[in-house]
């Protein structure tokens, strides 16, 4: 099979530098490299790489012309759709993680709760956050 992985997810950013400082100090991205490409209206862009080094998120700036999926809000309090519906990161404390998401900005969605699902019951603990930027976040 030639698919190895997921490389990335890209969103882009209301607020830039508070997105990437969501990320990389509630979460441990780090930044792994940061671009501009006029051509695509794009003033900056950075790559995020996770903790395990496994994975990115790719951050554009508000005004940078990118093919996407959905929809915009218009409105901070409307819900967009499209394909995307959460990201969702494994993390060691789900508790832990959702009150430094919060203390960051994020806006809670879910609490902390553990639940079973399915059959045979797969029991996990997970919480749900709006991150500053929107994203619907999901700490498992």
């Amino acid at each position: 099979m030639s698919v190895q992985g997921l490389s990335h997810v890209a969103i882009q950013a209301k607020d830039y530098e508070g997105t990437i400082a969501f990320y990389t100090e509630v979460l441990g991205f780090k930044v792994g490299h940061y671009w501009s490409l006029p051509s695509f209206q794009i003033k900056e862009a950075s790559m995020l790489v996770s903790p395990d080094r496994r994975t990115c998120i790719e951050v554009f700036d508000n005004e940078a012309v990118i093919p996407a999926q959905g929809k915009k809000a218009s409105y901070e309090e409307e819900v967009a759709y499209g394909a995307l519906l959460h990201l969702a990161f494994y993390v060691s404390d789900v508790h832990d993680t959702y009150q430094k998401a919060i203390a960051h900005g994020a806006k809670a969605c879910v609490e902390p709760s553990q639940m079973s699902l399915g059959e045979p019951p797969l029991v996990v603990k997970n919480a749900l956050v709006y991150s500053p930027n929107g994203e619907v976040i999901e700490f498992i």
